[in-house]
């Protein structure tokens, strides 16, 4: 997808997707096609385990008839006309949604910002191989580590085009490169297991592979000998690694979907307080080199700053339409 024919040949992929599904009876419709590519290797006691390769080019087809919508999914090399008959056909029986439709033309983004997501730095699998193994034998040089549970280092890229009846097309790419440990520290029942990774978009970026063994060694140790904490009110400091499950959780429960069907706790909470004054959390999809950033969401509209947890206050800075927002939409594209 860094290969600009790459780009334009999945643009005019998707754009024949939208102007197939028009003509065969659709009131609006967007296509997403999303190449990536990806090889990892694995290792476990000084041995490969396994090494993988793969490589997916798929294209996705939305269309809306009146009240009423469905998707496909398919290769990028099946047939559109054939794809979008089937995509409205679908459309015609399913149930009405006045919750679903395409973003308004004047939230599109009018130009794709480059937020340095894409990496073209090439690594074998031989250098994949070297990483893990050394991460492994950092971890199994811990005192107190007794077995490996594996190690293991990857790199990938993607690419996502987008187009939309509403006249928006537009395309971004991404690496990623990664590393990781596992081991077992302690014996008999008294066993702990515990890991330590690093995932970034520039391969610069990652952590060195001594370092994630080393810190997956030692979080395995400190498990040893826990004791029962006493019954009663306690402060509780969750470490980092915890942020992004309760961020998903807060996600999850503002999402455009699960408002709309009354499926969410906070539903009604708009502009009241859901957490602590001193939690403040912050969408920021702009950011360069961000590990979640994309210079458009699954619609086609641009990222910007989004204050989802003031001072506690669940505020989004926006009307309450904001709750209807492609940003939460169930479809928002992600690779």
């Amino acid at each position: 997808m860094n290969d600009n024919l790459d780009a334009a040949r999945l643009t005019d992929r998707v754009a024949g997707l939208v102007e197939a599904a028009i003509k065969a009876g659709a009131d609006d419709a967007d296509a997403v096609a999303v190449r990536g590519r990806s090889t990892g290797v694995s290792v476990r006691l000084g041995k490969v385990e396994s090494t993988e390769s793969s490589e997916g080019d798929d294209v996705s087809l939305r269309v809306f008839v009146g009240g009423r919508v469905a998707s496909v999914s398919a290769n990028a090399g099946s047939d559109p006309r054939t794809l979008a008959e089937r995509a409205v056909a679908m459309a015609k029986v399913s149930p009405e949604d006045p919750y679903q439709g395409l973003a308004d033309p004047d939230m599109l983004a009018s130009t794709v910002r480059g937020l340095d997501l894409y990496d073209s730095t090439v690594v074998t699998a031989d250098e994949l191989r070297e990483s893990a193994l050394a991460a492994e034998e950092a971890a199994l040089a811990v005192p107190g580590v007794k077995n490996s549970s594996g190690a293991g280092a990857s790199a990938g890229l993607a690419g996502l085009v987008l187009a939309t009846s509403h006249g928006f097309v537009g395309h971004y790419t991404g690496s990623r490169f990664g590393r990781s440990a596992s081991v077992i520290a302690g014996e008999g029942v008294a066993m702990e297991r515990d890991y330590e990774y690093s995932s970034r978009l520039h391969f610069a970026d990652l952590e060195a592979a001594e370092a994630i063994g080393r810190k997956a060694g030692e979080r395995a140790v400190r498990r040893l000998n826990p004791r029962k904490a006493r019954t009663g009110p306690v402060a509780v400091v969750f470490e980092p690694r915890v942020a992004r499950g309760i961020a998903g959780h807060l996600a999850s429960a503002i999402n455009g979907a699960a408002v709309a069907r009354k499926t969410s706790f906070l539903r009604d909470m708009m502009g009241k307080k859901v957490a602590s004054a001193a939690v403040t959390v912050t969408d920021e999809p702009m950011r360069p080199r961000g590990q979640a950033s994309r210079p458009f969401d699954g619609e086609g509209v641009a990222g910007e700053k989004l204050l989802m947890v003031e001072k506690g206050v669940l505020n989004q800075g926006r009307s309450p339409r904001a709750f209807m927002s492609p940003r939460f939409s169930a479809r928002a594209s992600t690779w």
